[in-house]
């Protein structure tokens, strides 16, 4: 899973423009069409004499019959979604093609997916939809041989163009990242240059710029309690990375679950500098209990200098983000004074269901959003980089996405490529870390909850 470590590097390459938009659903972002997939037909394929380009081994293959495509709607919003379908079913006219698309769709499709009968296409983003439980449970159609030669429909191979390869399960390939993101810390550079704040480039100088913002009467950090996740991503798991001597390989044997590796000195480490932020009442109370959404606002209206968080925030709120306020970025703070940032990356998936009744259209889809027209597009609607390899030296993206880049592109930058962990594994750290923030439990009892699921698991 972690088997490319040096590609990963070429995630700078990724930022086409503009800030990741998010994982947390939006109540304002309402977009559902399902149809009864009973009543779905099984593609066939006609030859004709059609010079429709988004079959990979046949340009005169004509897709019909119909094709269902599941679609979180976040922080991303649906507008490239919207446009990619239409122009697919522009370039296929005689292929039915349905949206399933909104913000509560990964728990309205769930029956559908247990009951084994799935859409053919799925985006495997927002809450409740993890990749490795999906393979884990056989609804996942395995891609690996066709991504040895699948080319997108300007003819070039996808697996050339990803910024950041699929991640493998078992050796197997079975969803391509789509979106790419980077964790990180966030602050408003206009205020810290106002208040004569230093910006944080280590642990040191975060401890230090965060007395200096509690003595001014501003809480220094706020994080999302609802969805422990956040701070999982953008400080405890680069913190157990600078802790084991930058070696990421850690992460990768906590994603498979074993068990030795949440017992490691690095994570007690890591997990004693979320205990620092507490003891010294770095941590907004009001955590805990709040949203993405609420810790976000709270955050822009300066009530909380920092805030873990992923690229998609500036463009998840756009709406609210006030006049002057200039979004700082670095990937992470937990490394030691002279110790190198570590970017924790993190993609939004895409895939074909095992049980998918068209196959033929959903790798055609594939095809198609895979090209450099559909990246530019969807950078353009969604304010999001893509995983396809672009340069943004010329873009206009906002400073903090140049941030991003800067640091994956610097070869003292540890860039962790995409992680998933086992869904019971990852509840338990989340519930774990929030337990930890409030002085419920100590890191050791942290660990040891962790592992009791991780044997379960293993069992």
């Amino acid at each position: 899973m972690f088997k490319r470590h040096l590609a990963a590097l070429s995630l700078a390459a990724l930022m086409i423009v503009a800030p990741l938009a998010g994982c947390g659903s939006k109540d304002s972002s309402t977009s559902t069409k399902t149809e009864d997939a009973s009543s779905s037909t099984t593609a066939t394929t006609t030859n004709t004499d059609s010079s429709s380009n988004t079959t990979n081994d046949d340009s005169t293959k004509k897709l019909t019959g119909d094709f269902e495509i599941q679609y979180f709607v976040g922080g991303y919003g649906d507008k490239w979604w919207k446009k990619v379908i239409a122009d697919f079913k522009a370039a296929n006219p005689d292929l039915n093609v349905k949206e399933s698309g909104g913000p509560k769709i990964n728990d309205q499709m769930k029956p559908r997916w247990v009951g084994g009968n799935p859409p053919d296409f799925v985006y495997i983003d927002g809450p409740n939809l993890n990749d490795r439980q999906m393979v884990e449970d056989g609804q996942l159609e395995d891609l690996t041989d066709w991504m040895k030669d699948a080319t997108n429909i300007d003819g070039t191979k996808i697996s050339d163009i990803l910024a950041q390869p699929p991640q493998l399960f078992d050796g197997k390939v079975y969803d391509i990242p789509l979106v790419l993101n980077s964790w990180g810390v966030f602050w408003d550079k206009a205020l810290f240059q106002e208040k004569g704040w230093e910006e944080p480039k280590d642990w040191q100088s975060f401890l230090a710029v965060s007395d200096k913002i509690k003595a001014a009467g501003v809480t220094p950090f706020i994080h999302t309690g609802k969805y422990p996740y956040y701070i999982n991503g953008a400080i405890l798991y680069p913190a157990i990375v600078s802790a084991n001597n930058n070696d990421i390989s850690i992460l990768q044997d906590m994603a498979d679950s074993k068990v030795e590796a949440f017992q490691q000195p690095a994570v007690l480490t890591a997990l004693n500098k979320i205990v620092e932020l507490r003891d010294k009442g770095f941590i907004d109370k009001a955590s805990i209990q709040i949203n993405h959404t609420d810790s976000q606002m709270l955050f822009l209206q300066h009530k909380d200098a920092f805030i873990p968080n992923g690229l998609w925030l500036p463009n998840e709120m756009a709406k609210d983000v006030p006049g002057g306020f200039s979004f700082g970025f670095i990937p992470s703070v937990t490394q030691d004074s002279g110790g190198k940032v570590v970017a924790n990356t993190s993609t939004a998936n895409v895939a074909i269901a095992k049980n998918a009744k068209n196959k033929e259209a959903a790798k055609a889809f594939l095809q198609f959003i895979f090209s450099e027209a559909q990246a530019s597009q969807w950078a353009e609607l969604s304010g999001a980089p893509s995983n396809i390899k672009g340069d943004i030296s010329s873009s206009s993206a906002p400073s903090h996405v140049k941030d991003a880049a800067r640091y994956l592109t610097d070869s003292n930058t540890v860039v962790v490529p995409s992680i998933t962990f086992n869904a019971d594994v990852d509840k338990a750290m989340q519930d774990a870390t929030d337990a930890l923030t409030i002085g419920k439990i100590t890191p050791e009892e942290w660990v040891q909850r962790v592992v009791d699921v991780a044997k379960k698991v293993k069992k």
